[in-house]
Parts: structure tokens; C-alpha cells; sequence
């Protein structure tokens, strides 16, 4: 299979190309172009001319179009599914939630786009009549990282489709073959020309210009720390927003109150979905010494249920990481320098084909190692007990990071001293709850602006503020 870009309409080669990995196998599945520079540039110029041809359109008009999509994405349901598991590894469960999650978030906005209202401002001697409008901003260009190509999609075109705001997305070139057959029913639907662009290419191409051009209103991505702080490096040449959704450290507390139960079945599932490469994925769990062992033994017992994709026998599956770099990192993470502390279970590369690493739990991880510092983006999970003469929420605001946090406990003091001294822009209490009307986003190193929720439209539009003289 051969991927080429989307590009104003039309499907461009590229003089060079990448190989695409089934990450289960390790076996090349495709080739993708690799857009130039000018692939870019091109791309944008035909969004600036696009933009003003679609943000003319009505709300109806663009629901319209959008609707027609939706159609068209479910009936292909199937095969986009496929093509996701091939590209990602992915289960089957977690390759349908993503690809409904782009479904959702076209038909939440659509009609989230509707109530966004206008306001009318009092005036202070009654001498005007003052009111806010608003109208999209015009070209938005996205970096879409590869863990879920479609969610990420859809967290990006959806506010910019519903708001009317012509897009250039990079996607990643690991996982190219989904997004790109979303992009080919996006030409069937009939969009202004120039309205929607996907290009694929070395972020260190592509990135800059995208950074640089004069024409994105809005630079949006999902990625790494490193990637965002590239993107703003790279647009000193003009006063551009930006939205990121950048990396994560996510702590979990787990105090002698919880129900623990439910806390194992929530950590150990949320750290091993998707081999551990999800944001919002615990990173460090600390948890209270009296209940340490009994933790420890239910986590390891969980995690050594799970069963490698495809094999045989009634256990969760554990897919595989996406690339063989990043194989090669976990094991090294599980190197005793690295975290101080015993690994229970786990810790190697699996004996199997594909870029699977056994699920792995390290007990008594030492604060400060570097497993504590970075984000894992794998199925290692680092435990760390702490006692009541520990400041936890000082423990767990000790990181550049700022995404989400988890708390387990039945105490509603302690739940509300939470809310007022954690520094992440979520904060899950009880259980890991995540939902489209509710904002996505970090604090501190892990960006600014929101995804999802009536919040993420604010930043695909213009506000205009008029007065008339009574």
C-alpha cells in the first residue's frame, strides 16, 4: 500500500517515503510520501483561500456537510477499524473506541458550535448598546501525534470544522493509513475546496513550515513537550494561537480509605491500555504504606492475567508498543539505575514477534529516579509507598508536568484539599472518567488551552466587541 498526501484536493507523491510497521509483527505494511516543504506551504495557501469560501457558510450549511461524513465514517466503520489495528497494534476494543471518539467529536461540535452564544455587555451610563460577536479565525494547522491517530483527529477537526475554520493537519507518518482513508471520504463529501489538508513528514520539515507561514491563525497539537516547545520556537515570525496538549506525569494516590478493588482495577487498566501509551496514563503511584502489600500483590496478580494480542485464552489484551525505539526504551527504563526500586513482575521484552514488552510492576521506586521524572508512555508501572508523615500532594506536584492526577479515598476533606493544591489541569477522584463535554488540558510543561468541551471552540474564533450609540 502506498500513502500519498492530501494536498488542495489532490493526491500527492513525494520523492521520498517511510516505511509503515505493523507493530504486532515488526513487518512493513506500507509506504507513505514524506511531504516537502513545499507540500506545506502549498497546502496552506489553498486553507487561506478555502477559509473564507467555508466560514461563509451557515451553521445548517456546515452541519450539512459534517452529517454527510458521519455517514459515510460509520458505514466504513469496519474497514477503518482494520486499518488502525494493523497500523497500531491496537486491540480490537481500543481500535473502536478511537475511531468512534472521531465520530463523536464531529457530531458533538456541530452541535456544541450552536449554543455558542453572543453577549451583550451592560453599559455603565446606558449611553450604549454593547455586544460580542463572534467568527471563525480562519486557517488552523494541527500536529497529530500516532497513539490514537483519530481521536487526536477529532479532538482538532471537529471544533474546526463546526466553527468554519479551514485546517492543515500533520499526521503522523507511523500511522498514516487510517487518517488518510478518513481523508479520502472527507473529498467524497463535497467540503469547499481547500477546506481540509493531511500531509505526512519528518516533524522537522513539516513543523517549521507550518510554524513559520503567516497563514495559521491557530497552531494546535497533540504531542511531546519537546514537539511543542519546537512549534513556538519556530513562529517568532508572527502573532499566532496556540493550543497544546503536550506530555504527562501522572501520579495516583491511593490513601488507607480507598476501595481498593476498584483502585487496582482502574490503575493496572488504565496503565496497560494501549501498552501504556496514553497521556493521561498513571506514571506514578504512590501508595499509603499500610496498605502497600495488599496493593502490590492485587496489582501483580491483575497484570499477570493479561495475554499478549492474539493469543489465545480469556485474559485482557496487551498490545504492543508502536515502534521497536520504543521497545528498546522500556527496557532500559527497567534497568536497576533507572529506578531504584524491585521489579515484581515483568521487565523484558517479550519472546514473541512485535514490539511487546511483558507488563511490568516496580515496587519501592525510589523518588527522584529518572522512571519518576519522565513520562513512561509503556506498561511499566512504578509503585512508591508513602506514610503519613509524607506531604503527598507536595510528592505528586514534584514534576514539570501538569496533565492529570488520580486520588482514592472515601474522605471528602482530603478529596477537597486536592482540588486546591494539585497542580494538573485534571484531576480524577475515585475513577478514571474522561468525556467530551468535559475540558482536556495540563498545566505547567504540559501545555495550555483546552481539547473537548465547549471551552476548545473559544480558541476557533474571533471575538469582535461592538458599541452603538443610543
Amino acid at each position: 500500500m502506498n500513502i500519498r498526501n492530501y494536498v488542495a484536493n489532490q493526491w500527492l507523491d513525494s520523492e521520498s517515503s517511510s516505511a509503515v510497521f505493523n507493530p504486532a509483527t515488526g513487518e512493513s505494511i506500507a509506504r507513505v510520501a514524506m511531504a516537502s516543504e513545499g507540500d506545506v506551504t502549498r497546502a496552506l495557501e489553498s486553507a487561506e483561500a478555502a477559509a473564507s469560501v467555508y466560514g461563509a457558510l451557515t451553521i445548517n450549511q456546515r452541519k450539512s456537510l459534517i452529517d454527510c461524513l458521519i455517514a459515510k465514517l460509520k458505514a466504513a466503520e469496519e474497514e477503518i477499524v482494520a486499518l488502525l489495528v494493523a497500523e497500531t497494534g491496537k486491540t480490537q476494543d481500543i481500535a473502536s473506541y478511537d475511531f468512534n471518539m472521531l465520530v463523536d467529536c464531529l457530531g458533538y461540535y456541530v452541535e456544541e458550535v450552536k449554543r455558542h452564544y453572543g453577549e451583550t455587555i451592560p453599559d455603565y451610563d446606558d449611553g450604549h448598546f454593547n455586544f460580542l460577536s463572534f467568527q471563525p479565525i480562519g486557517v488552523v494547522a494541527g500536529v497529530l501525534t500516532w497513539n490514537f491517530p483519530l481521536l487526536n483527529l477529532g479532538y482538532k477537526l471537529g471544533p474546526a470544522l463546526a466553527s468554519g475554520c479551514a485546517s492543515v493537519f500533520k499526521i503522523s507518518e507511523r500511522t498514516p493509513m487510517s487518517s488518510m482513508r478518513v481523508a479520502e471520504l472527507i473529498d467524497e463529501v463535497g467540503f469547499p475546496d481547500g477546506t481540509v489538508h493531511f500531509v505526512c513528514g519528518s516533524g522537522r520539515v513539516v513543523i517549521p513550515a507550518m510554524a513559520q507561514s503567516r497563514i495559521p491563525r491557530l497552531l494546535t497539537m497533540i504531542g511531546s513537550t519537546l514537539a511543542g516547545k519546537k512549534l513556538i520556537e519556530h513562529s517568532p515570525s508572527s502573532v499566532k494561537r496556540f493550543s497544546l496538549e503536550l506530555g504527562g506525569d501522572a501520579p495516583v494516590l491511593v490513601f488507607p480509605d480507598a476501595d481498593l478493588d476498584a483502585a487496582v482495577a482502574d490503575i493496572v487498566g488504565l496503565k496497560l491500555a494501549n501498552a501504556g501509551q496514553i497521556c493521561v496514563a498513571p506514571n506514578r503511584v504512590f501508595v499509603h504504606q499500610s496498605i502497600y502489600d495488599v496493593f502490590i500483590e492485587k496489582a501483580t496478580s491483575l497484570m499477570e492475567s493479561y495475554r499478549y494480542l492474539g493469543d489465545p485464552g480469556d485474559g485482557p489484551e496487551l498490545s504492543p508498543l508502536c515502534t521497536e525505539a520504543s521497545l528498546e526504551q522500556m527496557v532500559a527504563f527497567c534497568r536497576p539505575e533507572m529506578h531504584g526500586g524491585t521489579i515484581v513482575t515483568g521487565g523484558q521484552a517479550a519472546d514473541r514477534p512485535g514490539y511487546f514488552l511483558q507488563p511490568t510492576l516496580i515496587k519501592d521506586v525510589a523518588r527522584g529516579s529518572k522512571l519518576t521524572c519522565e513520562e513512561i508512555f509503556g506498561p511499566i508501572m512504578p509503585v512508591i509507598p508513602f506514610t503519613d508523615a509524607d506531604d503527598i500532594f507536595a510528592l505528586a506536584n514534584d514534576t514539570q508536568y501538569g496533565l492529570s492526577a488520580y486520588l482514592y479515598t472515601e474522605s471528602i476533606r482530603r478529596a477537597m484539599e486536592a482540588e486546591k493544591r494539585l497542580l494538573f489541569g485534571n484531576i480524577l477522584i475515585n475513577e478514571v472518567y474522561y468525556s467530551l463535554q468535559l475540558p482536556h488540558g495540563g498545566l505547567k510543561q504540559s501545555g495550555f488551552g483546552k481539547d473537548v468541551s465547549r471551552l476548545a471552540l473559544e480558541d476557533y474564533f474571533d471575538t469582535k466587541r461592538i458599541s452603538i450609540k443610543r
